[in-house]
């Protein structure tokens, strides 16, 4: 098993902990890593555009003029789709990007993330994290402390939403439960930062 440094919120050492291969040890599959990607961020797209089409257009309810004997082209409404003002043909409607990917897979990528973490060292295990009140101002020590100065995710056991409070006004510091942990938050951060409880609880889930 993988062994990493255990920090308080002071930043100091205090030890060390056990991660479980089943979770942190795998080989990452980057195939896998790279669907669960796509997949996600096309459950982010809104899906709300629209265009009108022949049907919806206000006018046109007049054919603009006669059959035969004019020399011009025969038309039926000035709200045909070649018409400047018309319909527009096949366009886009609302709709949903979402596609589910199989269960299976969906675990292995997010394995593969955590993974992935601890093969770059990019991952820090926090003895525990909580504020007395939503301060941003301390939770800036707690990154001072551990070094931090780039986009960092912190998984917590449960949402604590102090910590949430206190680090939603600062830039690239993202903060989820360990229910809420998910591939492209892994991926889109430089740095993991876990308490020692998220990380029993995920692996618990996972392993």
């Amino acid at each position: 098993m993988a062994k990493v440094s255990l920090f308080n919120q002071t930043g100091a050492s205090v030890g060390e902990i056990e991660l479980n291969d089943k979770v942190f040890g795998i080989e990452p599959n980057e195939s896998v890593l790279f669907e669960a990607i796509i997949a996600q961020r096309a459950s982010l797209r809104q899906g709300n555009h629209k265009v009108k089409n022949r049907s919806e257009v206000a006018g046109g309810g007049r054919k603009p003029w006669k059959q035969k004997g004019t020399g011009r082209a025969r038309q039926g409404s000035i709200r045909s789709p070649q018409w400047r003002g018309g319909g527009i043909v096949f366009g886009p409607t609302p709709r949903s990007y979402s596609y589910k990917l199989p269960k299976k897979v969906r675990r292995l990528a997010l394995l593969s993330a955590l993974s992935t973490k601890v093969h770059e060292e990019s991952i820090v295990v926090l003895e525990g994290l909580a504020f007395d009140a939503p301060k941003t101002k301390e939770f800036l020590k707690v990154l001072s402390g551990l070094s931090i100065n780039k986009k960092a995710l912190f998984v917590t056991a449960d949402l604590d939403e102090n910590v949430a409070l206190a680090a939603r006004n600062i830039p690239g510091i993202t903060v989820v439960s360990a229910t809420g942990i998910n591939v492209l938050d892994l991926v889109g951060h430089d740095k993991l930062v876990m308490t020692k409880a998220a990380v029993e609880k995920v692996e618990e889930v996972l392993g």
